[in-house]
């Protein structure tokens, strides 16, 4: 138990750190790219599949980060809660999880898909929810530290600021929680 221990507080203080935050898009940008790359080695794709198989990894992708974000990070896991919550009270800091973590998470998803469908969907699949994740994690960096000038990206920024300093909103919509979330 001590050795779980003394990894949950290694990984803990790691994941305070700037090398974790920016090692996280160092580790997940070339595993989308190389997933998404390698799907297109097949001759198999069909256009049409290949726009579809995109969309419906940025649309898994937000259905992840939303449920992510409200069970988890707002949720009863004290070690994942208070790690988010760091977030709300320091906005500009570099609290985030472990860089390793999305990558382990999308390699065995990527696994099971690959059980489920041919594999170069499977792949391509896959890259597109980490390349959404990637976005993902570039707007929100972008929306704690630009100031915005166009009306629509301070409204973008500001339905997330509100989400910081008051909590009832989720990351990517404008949606509330249901009843009795943060």
């Amino acid at each position: 138990m001590q050795l779980v221990d003394t990894f949950l507080n290694a990984v803990s203080k790691l994941s305070k750190t700037p090398l974790n935050y920016w090692a996280e898009f160092a580790v997940d940008t070339p595993f989308g790219a190389v997933l998404i790359f390698t799907s297109f080695q097949s001759n198999e794709l069909d256009p049409i599949a290949v726009v579809l198989t995109i969309l419906l990894g940025l649309f898994l992708f937000s259905i992840i980060e939303y449920s992510v974000h409200r069970w988890l990070f707002h949720g009863s896991v004290k070690i994942i809660a208070q790690g988010h919550r760091a977030h709300h009270e320091n906005p500009l800091g570099y609290d985030s999880i472990p860089f390793f973590l999305p990558a382990l998470i999308l390699l065995a998803l990527t696994g099971v898909l690959v059980l489920l469908m041919p594999a170069n969907y499977a792949f391509l699949l896959t890259g597109a929810i980490a390349l959404s994740y990637y976005i993902y994690g570039m707007s929100h960096f972008t929306i704690h530290h630009h100031h915005f000038h166009n009306v629509l990206a301070r409204n973008w920024a500001a339905n997330h600021l509100i989400h910081i300093f008051v909590g009832n909103v989720s990351q990517l919509y404008t949606i509330r929680y249901f009843k009795g979330g943060p």
